[in-house]
């Protein structure tokens, strides 16, 4: 929809969602009209380089074309249906995952934070059911995170994270080690533990990627004793990372995987993988939704994935994270450049206000987001070039040097 069509000016269109909207997010002074490849839009044209991709979602860049198409030809055909239906789009999407991951059984769901509440409850009621009425646990890692539901949220090793205060007690079952700490790890396993769940980058906890020795080595360690490894790939999957899954940067295949954000290339999904026998948990009645496997995102879904393929946007996004990373360091008061692929971190010395900086570098027509008071955090289109990664630095130096001037007057 665009402005011209609604009768309202820019402000109106702003003093509405003030008015009717709860608000959680801290906006940008900016109207997003309308988005292609990797810009965004505002109202009166004005292009903005996007290097959010709408949190990672938009990996084949903004309202890619075949996703589109696939998007319009479903809407037309069926746009819902219950899920006692088979659907098309369904049956075709899970084979593709299945295939690419190596897993045997998908499960739909809307969102990431949806998909780690299923592979919470997967893996609990599997210890139930395997081991007895104590085997739920589950080892977590501190700075992680793994969404808003209270299962996911309890997850989270943030206590102190604003998306835990104010909720009363978390639920039960979970315990926090340090990350890339295989000892830690190990150490906070007992008897009735029954999964250990990290994130193979930590995403809002700095980005952070998992060393090889320590994902191996969880992996190595949970099948000795016996327990579950699950990954949370749903800011790190397909293709971000330099391959279809992170976890395939070390070598390892764990028990359950959640995804979602790419998945989609802009439509709500969400979705587990696991083994046919730890997918037998889920019987008729222990876990549902109503919109997960929705027509029109699984279409949308299987063109993001075949553009993925088509384009090697694996093979790009390895190569232009490389490259991002060896410019990002040339910036002034950067401590340390971080990252996997095209989830790249940034971290500032003391003398940057990280999202300061964010705002300076949305007015210069930049989109970046910050974590916490030091990190900015860049994970782009996978479609970016080399023009577009010196242009995103030379807008974040130019930013970094008005704050220089404005310090030194």
């Amino acid at each position: 929809m665009k402005l011209q069509e609604t009768g309202h000016t820019a402000q109106e269109i702003r003093d509405l969602a003030s008015k009717y909207m709860i608000e959680t997010y801290e906006r940008f002074d900016l109207l997003a009209e309308t988005a292609k490849d990797q810009y965004i839009y505002d109202e009166k044209g004005t292009p903005y380089l996007d290097f959010y991709a709408g949190i990672a979602v938009n990996s084949a860049g903004s309202c890619n074309d075949k996703v589109v198409r696939a998007v319009q030809e479903q809407a037309g055909q069926l746009m819902h249906t219950f899920n006692y239906p088979y659907t098309i789009p369904q049956a075709l999407l899970a084979e593709k995952v299945c295939t690419i991951t190596g897993f045997d059984k998908i499960f739909y769901q809307n969102s990431g934070t949806e998909a780690n509440e299923a592979m919470i409850k997967m893996a609990r009621k599997y210890g139930i059911e395997h081991y007895g009425p104590k085997k739920y646990k589950i080892v977590t890692a501190k700075m992680g995170f793994h969404g808003r539901t209270f299962g996911s949220m309890s997850a989270t090793g943030q206590p102190d994270n604003g998306c835990q205060i104010g909720f009363g007690p978390m639920t039960d079952g979970f315990v926090y080690a340090d990350y890339n700490d295989l000892e830690s790890f190990k150490n906070a396993v007992d008897d009735d533990t029954i999964a250990i769940m990290v994130e193979p980058v930590q995403g809002e906890g700095g980005v952070h990627p998992a060393t090889k020795e320590f994902l191996q080595g969880l992996r190595e360690f949970t099948k000795e004793k016996g327990i579950l490894l699950l990954l949370d790939e749903v800011q790190t999957g397909w293709m971000r990372t330099g391959k279809p899954m992170s976890y395939m940067n070390y070598g390892i295949q764990p028990d359950i995987v959640s995804m979602a954000k790419a998945l989609g290339g802009g439509m709500p999904i969400g979705a587990i993988v696991t083994t046919e026998e730890i997918a037998k948990a889920f019987t008729p009645g222990s876990h549902g939704t109503t919109f997960g496997g929705h027509p029109v995102s699984c279409a949308a879904a299987l063109a993001e994935i075949e553009e993925l393929q088509d384009r090697k946007l694996d093979e790009n996004a390895a190569e232009m994270g490389a490259y991002l990373m060896e410019q990002l360091a040339t910036l002034p008061h950067v401590k340390d450049v971080r990252g996997q692929g095209l989830l790249v971190g940034v971290e500032f010395d003391d003398f940057i206000d990280a999202v300061d900086l964010k705002h300076r570098c949305v007015d210069k027509h930049l989109l970046t987001t910050a974590i916490g008071k030091s990190v900015i955090r860049l994970v782009p289109p996978l479609i970016i070039t080399k023009e577009d990664v010196d242009k995103a630095v030379a807008i974040m130096r130019d930013a970094l040097e008005d704050i220089d001037r404005e310090q030194a007057a």
